[in-house]
């Protein structure tokens, strides 16, 4: 548990006279209560307030696991054959005199908002409690960026094993599966999203899903993953070649390379958001295979793979020491190449480290 954001949280709801927050989604319970669920259809949900005990509200099946997490409040339980919106209300209005009730709103579906609206009328739930959370979850303590860098650890294992897989007539999808395979042996029992392994012209896809498609000799092979360790999340790419690379497909790695480099490089307090996606950008624009590349260059990282700030042309974020977010720059010409690399970083007092050690020059397997 949280005791720490809980105050932080529940000191801004007094600010502005709110009873109580809703919080809905599971990574972002797990981030305050240090209970990790994923409830898929059933109703999960945390209940925090400046004047009253938070409680968590949990399908009944998990209850006792709740209970065990160490949170140290009221775990409130439902039947599958029980309306849950009935009890929540039942037990909002036992605990507060409710007029404002803040929600997490980037996470709330309509249908679950129309069932606490039909339950609660009068009660106001125009707050927003997601940019409060964005801003928390932005700067990382020292005891989250090493758990972000115990997870990177196991993100470069993931590369080693996928790397050592790699042969003639091997599909994208038999690497995968090594992959996670070899990774729960070692006791990485979740990976933070779908591990990605896409050979030849599949990887001029930026988000390509692995399949049939078998490694060949001159072709480049795309590795994008990352793992869950201790609730917190990797993420990383590399892009190696089997036997020798063709003339364009190592341009284009090496431009890319160059374009990682220089943002990484650039990382510092002071810098914004837009300013680090202009330098990447800038460095493949000048190279003439600027609209090529069509992501943004990053994203935050920590409970969850994508997080706030997004790196992008635009956004005048400053950067701050604690930081973490992912540079990760890509080429992808439809039905040739594609090449990403990608490290998250967190920033320091003067630069960034990243998160990943494995070796950005391209390799070559033969």
């Amino acid at each position: 548990m949280n005791k720490e954001k809980i105050q932080e949280m529940t000191t801004w709801l007094a600010s502005n006279q709110a009873e109580v927050a809703y919080i809905s989604n599971p990574s972002t319970i797990a981030y305050f209560s240090g209970f990790k669920s994923e409830p898929h259809e059933r109703v999960l949900a945390l209940f925090l307030s400046p004047d009253n005990d938070p409680f968590l509200f949990t399908p009944a099946l998990e209850v006792e696991e709740a209970k065990n997490s160490g949170w140290p409040y009221d775990v409130i339980g439902y039947l599958d054959s029980e309306d849950p919106w009935k009890k929540i209300c039942a037990e909002l209005e036992s605990r507060y005199h409710l007029k404002r009730l803040a929600l997490e709103k980037n996470d709330l579906t309509v249908e679950r908002f129309e069932a606490l609206n039909g339950l609660l009328p009068g009660t106001d739930f125009s707050l927003d409690i997601t940019p409060v959370i964005q801003k928390m979850q932005l700067t990382k303590t020292a005891a989250e960026i090493d758990t972000l860098l115990e997870a990177g650890n196991w993100a470069d294992v993931a590369f080693e094993i996928g790397f050592s897989a790699v042969k003639e007539g091997i599909s994208e999808m038999e690497i995968v599966a090594e992959i996670e395979y070899q990774l729960k042996k070692r006791g990485v029992s979740h990976m933070s999203f779908d591990t990605t392994v896409l050979a030849g012209a599949n990887a001029a896809s930026p988000h390509g899903v692995p399949g049939k498609q078998q490694i060949k000799p001159n072709e480049l092979v795309l590795f994008d993953l990352g793992v869950i360790w201790n609730g917190y999340c990797s993420d990383a790419t590399r892009t190696i070649a089997y036997h020798e690379p063709t003339e364009l497909q190592r341009k284009i790695y090496d431009i890319v390379l160059e374009a990682e480099l220089t943002a990484q490089a650039a990382v510092k307090p002071g810098i914004t958001a837009g300013q680090l996606d202009e330098i990447a950008r800038g460095v493949i624009e000048s190279h003439g295979y600027g609209e090529y590349f069509n992501h943004r260059l990053g994203h935050g990282i920590g409970t969850t793979v994508h997080e706030f700030p997004s790196l992008i042309t635009g956004n005048d974020l400053v950067i701050e020491e604690g930081m973490c977010f992912s540079i990760e720059p890509g080429i992808y010409i439809p039905e040739q190449v594609g090449v990403r690399i990608e490290d998250c970083i967190y920033v320091t007092e003067t630069g960034c480290v990243p998160f990943t050690k494995t070796a950005k020059e391209l390799l070559v397997l033969n």
